[in-house]
């Protein structure tokens, strides 16, 4: 007789020059690793996927995550679009979920409001706030590119105590992050179609 294969969710995280990987079969163990590429993420990508896998395959994934942007362009675009392919191959589920939230579920433990903001072009910001709760990330002010002027003004009349993170590059560190908010959604019985993820550019998606 044999053993039924367990099941695995895979993340990839490539907002930012640093690029993360991350694998888990809930809750028993979980594998991640980063890489600083640079510009060579794009050219890279691949390859780390195939020496990241083994010892698990292709075969032993439920779903994949992606981490869909705000963030850089091309970095944003290649992860989603390899994600996508990969979904679509498998034919399983694919969760693209917000940058930001990544971060601001890095700091589930603090109760209070999570003020994020990250550096974007033209000396504008990615903003968002988040409240961290039990089964994920509760979205109080939707992910916005906006001017520092108008997000100080934001947080000068928000009612709840708020802690301010400010984020820098380095975002493939939270691929861990971006691994545990998808298993929460699976867990709720969400299964989201490789069709449905999008990048994320700081206004709208961009549709494929």
């Amino acid at each position: 007789m044999t053993n039924t294969p367990k099941k695995y969710g895979l993340a990839i995280h490539t907002t930012s020059p640093e690029l993360g990987l991350a694998i888990s079969n809930f809750p028993e163990s979980v594998r991640s690793k980063t890489w600083n590429l640079g510009r060579d993420l794009s050219t890279h990508l691949h390859q780390k996927l195939q020496e990241f896998m083994p010892p698990q395959t292709w075969q032993d994934l439920s779903f994949i995550a992606v981490a869909k942007g705000p963030g850089s362009f091309t970095g944003t675009r290649i992860g989603v679009v390899t994600a996508r392919t990969l979904a679509q191959q498998l034919d399983i589920p694919l969760f693209a979920i917000s940058t930001l939230a990544t971060i601001a579920w890095s700091y589930k433990h603090k109760i209070q409001n999570l003020s994020i903001q990250m550096p974007a072009q033209r000396e504008q910001l990615f903003t968002a706030i988040y409240q961290a709760e039990e089964m994920g990330i509760n979205h109080l002010l939707e992910d916005t590119l906006m001017n520092p002027a108008a997000w100080e003004k934001i947080l000068e009349n928000w009612e709840n105590s708020y802690q301010l993170i400010q984020v820098e590059n380095g975002l493939g560190k939270y691929v861990v992050n971006l691994l545990e908010l998808a298993h929460l959604e699976w867990q709720k019985g969400n299964r989201p179609h490789w069709s449905e993820a999008l990048p994320f550019y700081g206004q709208h998606p961009v549709e494929k």
